[in-house]
């Protein structure tokens, strides 16, 4: 059969070409909406709250904002056109990191380091290593850790705001300092009490990652075993001294940012493992460095350093923790 006849009688013949094969309908413009969407309920909290506080602290919160998102589109903009490359600020990615980025400042920091953060999330951490896809930190968190290691008085948790416009410690401050009986589960919850616009409602971010879970976004694995190791260890071993503490236990998820963390940032797709073993081992090292953090060192938020340290390690989690191939043998090739 010629060649012409061939195409006659088989006209959807098999097509040769490299992976992938399958694609899915979701873009990547469609899943960073999907978490910008996810976060705006608390986000919108966190800046409200800000201004029952005082006009000038919800302000500086709403341009903290503004600058982080539009600072990050911006560098990703300015960056590929100065080197030529494709323009991707479509995808939505450097929005995101932005919005990541001001739900960890403080509201009182001047908008000035935040457009810094922006500058070194976007053209350090991310565009440098070839940009989305091939970072190997989470941007957002890279930054914050850098504004934090080089403005330490700026970036410093005492200052933040009480609700009767006060300057007052955050919760893990009093935590800390063994000061948990002044602290309101309630309040934490709901997110009445002071911190950065990622740690003021962990009820909004719960339901924000719970609707990520089942839209199928993220997995469960991560933001489970992340919280899960938390919980576990906080209950057995408090700081308050004995065993088996309900309240400290409460008082260590609810605070610090670690329902922002869990969900939004531990979980980018880029920076954590993709085989579901790899993704358990993954959340249970992230709770285990970040109550060693909170415990032994002087700083007392750990959740930033904990995901920053385990984005190093996925590459080797994949690897030692991927599944077999159909018809291999353990330790065997296929």
């Amino acid at each position: 059969m010629d060649e012409q006849n061939l195409e006659i009688e088989y006209p959807e013949r098999l097509v040769v070409a490299s992976s992938p094969h399958i694609r899915h309908k979701d873009t990547t413009a469609y899943l960073m909406l999907q978490v910008i969407l996810a976060l705006t309920p608390a986000l919108i909290f966190g800046i409200v709250l800000a201004f029952t506080v005082g006009w000038r602290y919800g302000l500086n919160a709403l341009i903290l904002t503004v600058v982080c998102m539009a600072g990050s589109v911006f560098f990703e903009w300015l960056y590929e056109k100065i080197t030529r490359r494709p323009v991707t600020v479509r995808d939505l990615s450097a929005l995101l990191t932005g919005m990541l980025l001001a739900m960890n400042l403080p509201i009182t920091l001047h908008p000035f380091y935040a457009l810094l953060g922006s500058a070194f999330a976007i053209i350090v951490a991310k565009q440098l290593f070839g940009g989305l896809g091939r970072n190997f930190v989470n941007p957002a968190l890279a930054a914050r850790i850098f504004l934090v290691i080089s403005f330490v008085s700026a970036m410093s948790g005492d200052a933040y705001p009480m609700l009767d416009g006060t300057a007052g410690a955050t919760p893990l401050v009093l935590i800390k300092t063994g000061q948990i009986a002044e602290l309101s589960l309630m309040k934490m919850f709901v997110g009445v009490c002071p911190g950065t616009l990622g740690e003021v409602s962990a009820m909004l971010l719960l339901l924000g990652g719970l609707y990520l879970i089942f839209a199928r976004v993220i997995s469960w694995h991560i933001p489970v075993a992340y919280i899960g190791t938390v919980a576990l260890i906080t209950y057995i071993f408090p700081q308050t001294g004995g065993y088996f503490d309900l309240r400290f236990m409460a008082a260590s998820i609810l605070s610090g940012g670690l329902m922002l963390g869990a969900f939004f940032m531990a979980t980018d797709y880029v920076t954590s493992p993709t085989a579901p073993r790899a993704r358990l081992v993954y959340g249970v090292l992230c709770g285990l460095l970040t109550v060693f953090i909170r415990y032994f060192c002087g700083a007392p938020e750990g959740v930033s350093y904990s995901i920053l340290i385990c984005n190093l390690l996925v590459y080797y989690l994949d690897r030692f923790l991927r599944p077999r191939r159909f018809g291999q043998k353990r330790g065997k090739k296929a």
